[in-house]
């Protein structure tokens, strides 16, 4: 299927986007997580788009195409609802539906809770939020200097080739397929002058400053208005208080995805194709 590359200006930085079937009338807006790209949603996104959704997918900033931040910048939850916020209205002219996938699922959330009436349906891919810090936030502050301290002072780790770039992909992922694998390498890598690198921003491999809250993010749940899916994997990630955050969305199910693990868009498209169509439809 066709899909075309956009880029659209948000929050000052440039931002690439992909669109699948731009006729249709309906437009499911789909957020990658951590250390992803849009591109990751390709198999996905081309069995709903065939079904008659119009979808887009775009790289967070730092990821993918999408500009690294400024000197002297970073990356907080904050900045990534924002991005949201200023590109929601290039990205979709009518009716939307948002789909986020873990760090996405949790940008996608705060963005639902602060936009009532706007989000037709949420969609949610493993996407409740990371575990809260139980730590003191002097100490997770203080990991986060020494993080951006020694990645200041590491020399960049190049790739040898798209096959070394394959084999790590495939060592945090191991059930990714060999072709998509090669697909997406290809995508989330880039010539330069020192070799062949990762396109994200290397201050990703930096520890959150910032204390993550289940409480307050349940708060953040509690607003969100629009019918919201959770999709989880039979072999994915739940947080210890995941029945919890579940609950705190005023109208939430979840369904599961047994056999699979985290990247349930990559390993279980047909699967999370249905179940997004199904929702989507029973809104109207």
């Amino acid at each position: 299927m066709d899909v075309t590359e956009r880029w659209h200006l948000a929050n000052g930085l440039r931002h690439h986007a992909l669109v699948w079937n731009d006729a249709g009338k309906k437009t499911l807006v789909c957020c990658h997580g951590f250390l992803d790209l849009a591109w990751s949603f390709r198999p996905f996104a081309e069995i709903v788009a065939a079904a008659g959704l119009r979808v887009v997918a775009f790289d967070w900033r730092g990821h993918g195409e999408t500009q690294h931040v400024g000197a002297g910048g970073y990356y907080h939850f904050a900045d990534y609802v924002l991005d949201l916020h200023q590109l929601m209205p290039v990205l979709s002219s009518g009716e939307v539906h948002l789909l986020g996938h873990s760090m996405g699922g949790t940008a996608c959330s705060l963005y639902a809770a602060t936009h009532p009436g706007v989000v037709k349906t949420l969609t949610l891919v493993e996407g409740l939020g990371p575990p809260t810090f139980e730590g003191h936030p002097a100490d997770k502050m203080r990991s986060w200097l020494d993080s951006v301290d020694r990645g200041m002072r590491r020399e960049p780790r190049g790739l040898t080739d798209l096959a070394d770039a394959v084999k790590r992909m495939r060592a945090t992922n191991p059930e990714l397929g060999l072709e998509l694998a090669y697909f997406l390498a290809e995508k989330a890598t880039e010539e330069t002058e020192d070799g062949l690198r990762w396109r994200f921003d290397p201050l990703h491999r930096t520890t959150a400053p910032g204390v993550f809250s289940a409480d307050t993010f349940r708060q953040f749940l509690g607003r969100v208005d629009a019918p919201t899916l959770h999709v989880r994997g039979g072999r994915g990630f739940a947080t210890e208080d995941h029945d919890a955050r579940l609950a705190a969305l005023p109208n939430a199910r979840e369904e599961v995805i047994e056999g699979v693990g985290h990247m349930i868009h990559q390993l279980a498209a047909e699967a999370l194709g249905e179940l997004v169509l199904a929702h989507v439809r029973s809104s109207g």
